[in-house]
């Protein structure tokens, strides 16, 4: 182990910092910048890997924290740069020279994220009891700051003494970008992420998960629900409006009435017994000043109330099945597209997790007019949700595992299907197989955009051949 000789430095480098920065806008100056986190005592390699344009993972295990998290830093409120405790979804987090920041030029996925000036930190003030397998996060240049460079870093003594983890990164850019460490811990630790140059400028990070064998590796793990990247990079428009739950990641689209994608991770983790709730309810997650579906806005419309992520992908627990049924996840579907065709595809897939793999799922709706029970329509709920053209899917298949960005290659087999939103299609999905890059070229979206472009390339042109249903 290297040891560093960092304290005198770095406190000379923060009062010089500090008695120069007053100019800088918008930011809360203190009287007094704290000082880093006690000792860095040494620094640990690990794999770092860089994903450039990559989405907000989405899970929400913040019950038991040796089960692993992602904290979006939504439900907490810091408004100073002054060091303090906050409290986040995940547990209480201690920000120096740090805030929680809202404004227009905070990058950030949802309404908050973390803004680092200085020689700031942010670090966990509780322990991940059964260690650690991965950690990504998601970091970019706050407004029109210059570059910045920042390191992960870990303590094994609840605090008192911190290690450096990985390689220096370099914040370079306006948009959230990933980097994963394989910490590959089985001690008990916390994290977090110091800033180490850039003097004033500041970084904002989001989106810091934390993968246990338990949530990310492991053999057949419950994994991110959006690991290949955020396909329409949607964010806060209201046509293109991002929402996480604990059981799927969607844009949603105000226009019309539903999703435009729902994205998700099927293993046997996720499986159970757990029986149908046919609980639709309206998601009041969304903006109010959106429209927020009921089940009633489909009744005697002659289209199903069609699930995107199905109701059996997720029956491991009763809260987990109810999730399915938000209405953000719904969109009019012909019943004999629903029920033959497009629920045979789900059934082949959830057949292959029996077989020992996990798959990567996106979903979603293009166009608009198709012919349910009562004939053809564009809209139902008195032009308040269109009535989409056809339904597509696209699933990445790969062997129980961990790391499933590296594990990708020209021979992983990706099946996509279009099938048309309409009455009388045949029963066999396998009639419906396109290429990713179809699906591409109908939506404009980027399906896997964390896939290495020599291997995405590919496999998104691609038809799939192999086992029928």
């Amino acid at each position: 182990m290297k040891l560093l000789k960092l304290n005198p430095i770095l406190c000379l480098l923060f009062f010089a910092i500090y008695v120069t920065s007053c100019n800088v806008d918008d930011d809360n100056f203190e009287t007094e910048i704290p000082s880093i986190p006690n000792t860095i005592a040494g620094e640990l390699k690990t794999s770092t890997f860089l994903y450039d344009n990559e989405g907000p993972h989405d899970y929400s295990f913040h019950g038991k924290v040796q089960d692993g998290f992602i904290e979006t830093y939504e439900s907490g409120s810091k408004s100073s740069y002054a060091a303090a405790s906050v409290s986040l979804a995940s547990g209480d987090w201690y920000l120096s020279d740090a805030l929680l920041g809202s404004l227009a030029n905070d990058r950030k996925y949802q309404s908050k994220s973390v803004r680092i000036r200085n020689t700031g930190y942010a670090i966990m003030s509780f322990n991940m009891d059964n260690g650690a397998e991965t950690i990504r996060v998601r970091h970019a240049k706050y407004g029109n700051d210059g570059t910045s460079t920042w390191r992960l870093i870990a303590s094994y003594d609840d605090g008192a003494s911190w290690y450096y983890v990985g390689n220096t990164i370099t914040t370079n850019s306006t948009t959230l970008n990933t980097v994963s460490f394989d910490v590959n811990e089985t001690a008990s630790v916390r994290y977090g992420i110091q800033k180490l140059s850039g003097g004033s400028n500041r970084i904002n990070i989001d989106n810091v998960e934390v993968i246990t064998s338990a949530t990310g590796g492991g053999n057949a793990g419950i994994d991110s629900n959006i690991t290949f990247g955020n396909p329409s990079d949607a964010g806060t428009s209201s046509t293109n409006y991002y929402l996480s739950k604990p059981d799927f990641s969607l844009s949603y689209n105000n226009n019309t009435g539903t999703s435009n994608w729902v994205s998700w991770h099927l293993s046997s983790a996720w499986l159970g017994d757990t029986p149908r709730c046919n609980c639709f309810k309206r998601d009041n997650d969304l903006p109010s000043s959106f429209f927020r579906a009921t089940s009633s806005d489909y009744t005697n419309s002659g289209f199903d109330r069609g699930h995107l992520c199905p109701s059996a992908d997720r029956n491991g627990s009763e809260d987990s099945n109810e999730n399915t049924y938000y209405m953000s996840n719904i969109a009019p579907q012909a019943p004999d597209n629903n029920r033959k065709s497009w629920a045979n595809f789900e059934s082949y897939l959830r057949s292959l997790t029996l077989d020992g793999n996990e798959v990567h799922i996106i979903a979603g709706v293009a166009g608009s007019g198709g012919t349910g029970g009562n004939g053809f329509a564009n809209t139902i709920d008195g032009g308040n949700i269109t009535v989409p053209d056809s339904f597509w899917k696209v699933a990445l298949i790969l062997p129980n595992g961990s790391n499933d960005i590296n594990r990708v290659t020209t021979s992983t087999r990706v099946i996509a299907i279009n099938v048309p939103n309409d009455q009388g299609i045949s029963n066999d999905w396998t009639q419906f197989r396109t290429s990713v890059d179809a699906i591409e070229s109908l939506t404009g979206y980027d399906l896997f955009e964390n896939i290495a472009n020599s291997v995405e390339s590919v496999i998104e042109s691609t038809i799939d051949n192999g086992p029928s249903s």
